[in-house]
């Protein structure tokens, strides 16, 4: 079977896995039903392969091509959870790839000179417990072993309890430098995501890989962002009988903070998004007595995102006492490893000729390893429409096979 005939088997293996029946979005959440499922297919398709399979104490899972404890490790792999009805493509794409890949080497009678290894991250998405990346930044020492295995879900579970029902020991959890000193480079193949304008040889301005013409992508670097908690505390009072000039209502304030997020990140040249709410005691006819809003700014740098939130904070606490945003999590912009770049583009150049090189607001894991001292490098498959964490989010078959290819040829380069 060729890489488009193993590509295919394993799509069609993860596509139903954890899919909405009525949003056809993804709901795949860390230590879940569907993310076990998805951590089942990833072991029973390492052992086809005879790779060795283990869970780090974060739950990273590894397929190993040679002998980790050889060091200087060449991985590849992404992530298999998802956002709240996500799309398929965004870090599943990466795994399957990497198989695939892996599949592609073989057929071509390689051998590498040093280890390989396939790895899927756990939690990269961080929609269930609130920190994304989860298991690289537990991994590398950016989120504290006893804040990841403190926090909580929505229903007040947290990350050390998830992890024991799913047969996981949450004492093993916390910074791994051994396993980071066996690292030698990290290559992560991704979908594309949004629509970065781009400059043409002959110096037309186009936006996207598709606009480009171009099936696969360069990362340059991430931007930087972060997570940020706003309370909006009120008092809580019957919706039908309280005169408006008598309410304390926290829903007005969240509100104002919304359109204030909007027209900073405009004045800024950055974005922002409030995408989840709490609303307590959250009754149709009650005035709320408290609202929870989590904000998520970007930017090309970490002065315009600082920015923003500023001048959002402004909104948040009471009527009588404001408060400043609760800060949850913070990437600094990652630059990644100009010379593992240029590896990677002349390891492409034969089949795809110069790719183009773009930045990406969107956090990866490939993203925690570079700022921890891994070399990283990211490439990324054309998305037609840009559009992500989204049931729309798309590639198309012939794109995904290009990337596979494109990721056998960068790992033969550095193999």
């Amino acid at each position: 079977m060729g890489a488009d005939g193993t590509f295919e088997r394993m799509w069609s293996e993860l596509e139903p896995v954890g899919r909405h029946p009525r949003s056809g979005g993804y709901r795949r959440f860390a230590w879940a039903d569907a993310d076990l499922e998805c951590r089942t297919w990833f072991v029973a398709n390492a052992a086809e392969r005879d790779l060795d399979v283990e869970a780090d104490g974060n739950g990273n899972l590894w397929a190993w091509w040679g002998d980790p404890e050889a060091g200087n490790a060449l991985v590849t792999g992404s992530h298999l959870d998802s956002v709240p009805d996500g799309g398929a493509f965004d870090g599943p794409l990466g795994v399957v790839s990497a198989f695939a890949a892996l599949d592609v080497l073989r057929a071509r009678g390689f051998t590498p000179s040093r280890p390989v290894a396939i790895v899927a991250f756990s939690d990269e998405e961080g929609a269930r417990f609130g920190v994304a990346c989860g298991g690289s930044r537990l991994m590398t020492g950016e989120l504290d072993a006893d804040r990841g295995r403190a926090l909580t879900d929505a229903e007040g579970v947290t990350m050390a309890e998830a992890m024991a029902a799913a047969g996981h020991d949450p004492a093993g959890v916390g910074t791994d430098p051994e396993r980071l000193s066996r690292l030698g480079q990290f290559v992560e193949l991704h979908v594309e995501q949004g629509r970065v304008p781009l400059t043409t040889p002959d110096g037309a301005r186009v936006w996207g890989l598709d606009g480009y013409g171009a099936p696969i992508g360069l990362a340059s670097m991430i931007w930087p962002h972060g997570r940020w908690r706003f309370d909006f505390a009120g008092r809580a009072d019957h919706a039908g009988t309280t005169a408006l000039g008598d309410r304390d209502d926290p829903m007005i304030r969240y509100a104002d903070a919304v359109l204030a997020a909007r027209a900073a990140a405009e004045r800024h040249t950055a974005v922002a998004t409030f995408g989840k709410v709490s609303v307590h005691p959250n009754g149709v006819n009650a005035i709320p007595s408290l609202v929870q809003a989590w904000l998520d700014a970007r930017g090309s740098d970490e002065e315009r995102v600082r920015a923003t939130v500023a001048d959002v904070s402004g909104h948040t606490g009471s009527r009588t006492s404001p408060q400043p945003a609760v800060e949850e999590s913070w990437t600094p912009a990652v630059r990644f490893d100009d010379a593992l770049r240029d590896v990677v583009a002349t390891a492409l150049k034969p089949r795809f000729g110069a790719v183009p090189v773009l930045p990406t607001g969107a956090g990866h894991d490939a993203g925690i390893l570079a700022a921890a001292g891994v070399p990283a490098a990211m490439l990324f498959v054309r998305n037609p429409t840009g559009v992500s964490h989204s049931p729309a989010e798309s590639a198309d078959r012939a794109d995904c096979l290009s990337g596979v290819e494109a990721l056998a040829d960068v790992l033969e380069a550095l193999g």
